[in-house]
């Protein structure tokens, strides 16, 4: 559905009024904005390393993600492979001590002796203690073979009463079973061979240090002694010292700076020792004293916190929590956590973990996340370096440009004040609008009277000088004496820009309806035929204005001639040929002033050409003859509706004066809102105007007349070529998806 475009005037203002007689709209387009936005990056130099910022971070960012997802699925890997190597490790070694345990359970000479010990029970005579104690001694002697080469600390044999009925340690006979051997006792009586996990001693053992004493950290391999119907009578138990071969192999899991491979009991208990036992007494997780060591004196807990660092609980060893680990391998959930958690001195820990029922006992594979992830710092740090590095580039550059623009402002200032231009002099200060100023000014040779227009050196930027320059190349093409004539044009080496132009010290339409009123036909016809010439040219060069009014047009006395019709400002002006068209003014664009905008110009901006002129020449004749514009209006919108929709009142219904009929009908067929039915070039319409009767009654008596009461006045009129918000209240509304 084609959107109307006074519709979408309702909606974009919302009924707020937009006051003023001359208002300038100008569409964007994406191709200007493209551009706009190349040239301002290839200006402005600090926005460079600020996007090299941005796209080292996303660079940086991918390659991160990409390095952390490898890092994460190496550390999964290596840590599962350590645990099920470690794992192996120690399942191969339960398994040698169970085969040992069950070879000598199965001695025929032990079977014997155990079926004479088992049969004898517990002796209440002396010559049965006798009997009973060299049965004993005599078993003794056949395991002992299998204790030294295996390095036990010794051997008990169990009945089905779950007492003691011999063994090395003589306060171990005629003892019960202790509680604390029931789990694994059991498992030997129905018929399966095991190892129990590491427990400290009831009895007093010597310690690693030689040192009797009770809570000697033990285990036990057991096996079930048969009778000749194959059917369990007793239990077989080796005693082993955990902190050789058992601890050893888990030592073997050491790896790196913090790696370490541990075991822990149902009760959280480590049952292997630690890497780090020295820190372990320094933080008084574990007594210090003498050969102190983690195994079974360290709870597997999470303290809440780094304790290497100063944290210290609030709450007992045994009241806290599980660590991760311990609590997921405890609970039979094996796994691996490569996001880190705390380990049981609140380091921050990766780690895998699992648990072996027949052994009762988990097993961790940890190492520090900070050692672990250390590749992904130290590149991390390095991006963070060169994103400093970067940011402090953009600064640095940005509060050069800041530095450069304002010392360049000021000296563009100093070169104005000091009256001096390039190779002009400055004189008087005729006008100025929102991006320019224009000055009198004389060639330091010639002495020749100029007008040099130049930007305001606060409001400069790359799109107002593409204007700027653009408004020079196109009227320095025109060579018609009612077109103002450019003598030079270029930029101080202060940065200022200018061009010379021919000096004006006329009056423009504008200000001579405002000050004396509407103007008579004859000279209405007189003025008329000179735009019409100047635009000629430029049509036929396949130039638009596109921005005729009467503030654009300047009545001078020149070379002895009065009423000399200058026309300005051709900043605005379109090419008919695309390959022409500069990203400043798009053919998209809807350019001009309302008050003197064409139908076509409104609704369909990029089809503006020739007789769009000629409308508006037609409404500033209507303006002269009457001293009003065609439509008035109280915003914006409305005023678009009758342009687009609305005829004009005759010239004649709206003044005093007498107004030729030939004259208003050439005038009302330039506002036709068919382009078909206005005259089709502007000679044509120069030759309609001039066929009326009054065309020649303006005389040069007459203008000299007029020149002569009313030229001290003018002294003071508005000057030449200064932009036209100076004189119209311009304003800009976006319109680029309007039409």
């Amino acid at each position: 559905m084609k959107l109307n475009p006074l519709t979408w005037f309702d909606k974009t203002l919302n009924g707020r009024e937009q006051r003023g007689p001359h208002m300038t709209f100008a569409t964007s387009t994406v191709g200007r904005t493209i551009s706009r936005t190349k040239l301002f990056l290839r200006k402005q130099i600090w926005l460079w390393p600020i996007i090299a910022v941005v796209v080292l971070s996303i660079v940086g960012f991918a390659v991160r993600s990409a390095i952390e997802s490898t890092m994460r699925a190496n550390l999964e890997s290596q840590l599962d492979t350590v645990l099920k190597l470690q794992t192996a490790m120690l399942e191969t070694w339960f398994n040698v001590q169970e085969s040992n345990v069950e070879s000598s359970a199965n001695n025929i000479q032990v079977r014997e002796l155990a079926y004479q010990l088992l049969e004898l029970g517990i002796p209440t005579e002396d010559n049965a203690v006798e009997a009973r104690n060299e049965l004993q001694t005599k078993l003794g002697k056949i395991l002992a073979p299998a204790v030294t080469a295996h390095d036990y600390d010794g051997f008990m044999l169990i009945n089905k009463n779950q007492k003691v009925i011999a063994a090395n340690q003589a306060e171990l006979v005629d003892r019960d079973v202790p509680a604390a051997y029931q789990s694994f006792i059991s498992k030997a009586f129905a018929g399966e061979s095991c190892l129990s996990p590491p427990f400290p001693s009831l009895i007093p053992l010597k310690d690693k240090n030689g040192i009797v004493r009770t809570g000697v950290p033990t285990m036990f391999a057991v096996a079930p002694v048969r009778d000749d119907s194959f059917q369990v009578v007793g239990v077989l138990a080796f005693r082993i010292p955990p902190e050789k071969e058992f601890a050893r192999i888990l030592d073997l899991g050491q790896f790196g700076e913090s790696g370490e491979t541990y075991a822990f009991d149902r009760e959280s208990r480590m049952v292997s020792n630690s890497r780090f036992e020295e820190s372990l007494i320094l933080n008084g997780l574990i007594p210090d004293i003498e050969g102190s060591r983690s195994l079974l004196q360290l709870l597997i807990r999470d303290p809440g916190g780094d304790v290497t660092k100063g944290h210290r609980p609030k709450v007992r060893r045994h009241e806290l929590p599980l660590t991760f680990a311990a609590e997921e391998a405890i609970a039979g959930r094996p796994g691996i956590n490569v996001d880190g958690y705390r380990g049981y001195r609140g380091v921050k820990k990766i780690g895998a973990w699992t648990w072996l029922p027949d052994a009762e006992i988990g097993l961790a594979t940890e190492i520090n996340t900070d050692e672990a992830y250390r590749p992904l710092m130290i590149l991390r740090w390095t991006f963070w370096g060169l994103f400093g590095l970067l940011a402090l580039s953009a600064l640095a550059i940005f509060i050069f440009t800041l530095i450069v623009a304002r010392l360049r402002r000021e000296a563009q200032k100093a070169a104005i004040e000091a009256q001096q231009i390039g190779q002009y002099t400055l004189e008087q200060k005729l006008g100025s609008g929102g991006m320019g100023v224009v000055y009198k000014g004389q060639h330091a040779m010639l002495r020749r009277p100029t007008a040099i227009k130049m930007l305001d050196v606060d409001k400069v930027n790359e799109a107002s000088m593409e204007r700027f320059e653009r408004e020079v190349q196109i009227t320095s093409q025109l060579n018609n004496p009612h077109t103002v004539a450019i003598y030079d044009y270029g930029r101080t080496p202060e940065g200022v820009f200018y061009y010379a132009m021919e000096y004006l010290d006329g009056i423009d339409l504008q200000s001579l309806v405002e000050r004396y009123g509407p103007q008579p036909a004859s000279r209405v016809i007189h003025i008329l035929t000179q735009v019409c010439s100047s635009l000629y040219e430029a049509h036929s060069l396949g130039l638009v204005h596109r921005d005729i009014k009467p503030a654009n047009i300047m009545l001078n006395r020149r070379g002895g001639e009065p009423d000399v019709v200058k026309v300005l400002d051709f900043g605005l002006v379109k090419a008919l040929d695309d390959g022409k068209q500069q990203s400043m003014t798009q053919q998209s664009a809807l350019t001009g002033t309302p008050l003197y905008m064409s139908p076509e110009a409104i609704q369909m901006p990029n089809t503006v050409d020739a007789r769009s002129d000629l409308y508006a020449v037609g409404a500033v004749g209507y303006y002269l003859l009457t001293g009003g514009p065609v439509f008035d209006a109280e915003n914006v919108m409305d005023l678009c509706r009758k342009h687009v929709d609305t005829p004009p009142i005759a010239p004649s219904e709206r003044t005093r004066l007498e107004v030729p009929a030939a004259l208003e009908n050439a005038i009302l067929s330039c506002l036709e809102k068919s382009r078909a039915k206005r005259p089709q070039t502007a000679r044509d319409l120069a030759q309609m105007i001039s066929h009326c009767v009054e065309a020649t009654a303006w005389s040069v008596e007459e203008s000299d007349a007029w020149w002569g009461r009313h030229e001290r006045g003018l002294v003071n009129a508005p000057s030449q070529g200064a932009p036209t918000s100076t004189r119209g209240h311009d304003v800009t509304i976006d319109l680029s998806q309007s039409f």
